[in-house]
């Protein structure tokens, strides 16, 4: 008789336990949906180191340098592309006008890339007829053009134009040079400061070209 009930102390003690746990496990669910649901902000924390570069990147990872590049060089890219626009019809050597084709194969995406960044960033687009140059004093703003010189270069024709364009389009890119340099230095956006580094690297190889077509280099 106390094998009895000591069978069913026992039982009774193993049903007790089993009751615990199960209402331990129906509490720790609510607590699991509670970490799984804090977790996902917990993880928030965990997993920015993996998504802090991105976010500034693609968002508010830029300065006032970035702006000032992009407002500058769109601008100064448009007034490059309205001298390439000449050459066509102008130029006599086959050597200019394949330049001034790349030029502006090359240039006209970066303007479209660079009014997309302003945009992305709330920022004012430079007005279309920035490109053009009153409020450029001669090569002092980054190697643009006068209107005078726009004038002449748009008068002229044959070797007198491939002349014309060669030396003011190595000034030209000598300030757009020296704008992507300010840009490397000084900017934080990562894609503004890698067309900065494709700048150099392009316009300087094309000064190098002109000047040796010049007879310079």
């Amino acid at each position: 008789m106390s094998s009895k009930r000591s069978l069913a102390r026992r039982t009774a003690a193993v049903l007790a336990a089993g009751a615990a746990a199960l209402a331990l496990t129906a509490c720790g669910g609510g607590t699991a949906d509670g970490d799984a649901s804090a977790g996902h902000s917990g993880h928030g924390p965990a997993s920015s180191p993996s998504a802090a570069p991105s976010a500034p990147a693609s968002a508010a990872g830029h300065n006032a340098a970035d702006v000032a590049f992009a407002k500058g060089m769109i601008p100064h890219h448009r007034q490059a592309i309205e001298m390439a626009d000449l050459a066509p019809s102008r130029a006599a050597s086959p050597e200019v006008k394949k330049l001034a084709e790349e030029i502006k194969k090359a240039q006209d995406p970066e303007i479209r890339t660079l009014s997309g960044w302003l945009t992305s960033w709330g920022e004012q687009q430079p007005a279309e007829g920035s490109a053009d140059h009153s409020g450029h004093g001669g090569h002092g703003a980054a190697g643009m053009m006068t209107a005078q010189e726009m004038e002449g270069l748009k008068s002229a024709s044959g070797k007198a134009f491939d002349t014309a364009f060669m030396e003011l389009m190595v000034k030209h890119h000598e300030g757009a040079v020296a704008m992507a340099r300010t840009e490397q230095s000084q900017g934080a956006f990562a894609e503004a400061k890698a067309m900065a580094q494709a700048i150099v690297t392009s316009q300087t190889a094309e000064i190098a070209h002109m000047q040796k077509l010049l007879g310079k280099g």
